[in-house]
């Protein structure tokens, strides 16, 4: 019995996420940023960041938990950190190309370096200082509005996923897709103010600017990631 060879087929594109809700998506996250920078110099935020920096601290306002627990948070955290979420993006775009989807994988990466243009200049911008309310779980350098790893974790995470979901025809594997990624850079946000390296309002702000850079790009950037193709 003569067996013939594996064949792959390619999937089609023609799925993506619809531009107006993207940018309604986009629009409501900035506003959450925006409101959250306007919280932090007026004083407003003051009692969240307190709080949630003090939460599920012992007396020597250190996390409580095993050191086992300590290890798997800063695993966590790591997924946001610069060398694993590039790696990821790289792989991610490689494999776009591999399956000859260009437009996604020129969109994946302009994304990727705009977010985090935008994310370094908002930094530079605000200077806001490390919080010192509580020690420090890891060692960490730079400004700490916005959070780097939320930001940039949120637009590497989304954006792969728009990326992929582009592949599925049903709608509810693309909204999977969509949904994992909002929980794996909600985690990695989380798992900042955890460690103690940022205020709350830090990470939420990280969280909505990334998030909403994300979607933004999907819908501005579309067409010239098209040029790829070309």
């Amino acid at each position: 019995m003569v067996i013939g060879p594996d064949t792959v087929t390619l999937p089609e594109r023609g799925y993506r996420i619809d531009p107006r809700k993207a940018l309604v998506v986009a629009a409501l996250c900035w506003a959450g940023f925006g409101a959250v920078v306007w919280a932090v110099p007026t004083g407003h935020a003051d009692t969240l960041d307190h709080a949630g920096l003090l939460f599920w601290r012992g007396a020597d306002l250190r996390p409580l938990g095993s050191p086992k627990l300590l290890e798997a948070v800063r695993d966590v955290t790591a997924l946001g950190g610069t060398l694993l979420r590039n790696l990821f993006a790289a792989m991610a775009a490689l494999a776009l190309l591999f399956l000859r989807l260009r437009r996604e994988a020129a969109l994946l990466v302009l994304t990727i370096a705009s977010g985090w243009a935008v994310n370094s200049g908002v930094k530079m911008l605000v200077g806001r200082a490390r919080p010192t309310l509580v020690p420090h779980a890891m060692d960490v350098t730079g400004n700490s509005f916005p959070s780097g790893h939320s930001f940039n974790g949120a637009v590497v995470y989304i954006a792969m996923a728009l990326a992929f979901a582009a592949i599925s025809r049903r709608e509810t594997v693309r909204a999977t897709l969509i949904a994992g990624a909002l929980a794996v850079s909600l985690i990695v946000a989380w798992s900042r103010v955890w460690l103690g390296v940022h205020w709350p309002s830090d990470v939420i702000a990280g969280w909505l600017g990334g998030a909403g850079w994300a979607f933004l790009a999907s819908a501005l950037l579309y067409r010239p990631a098209k040029l790829a193709e070309s």
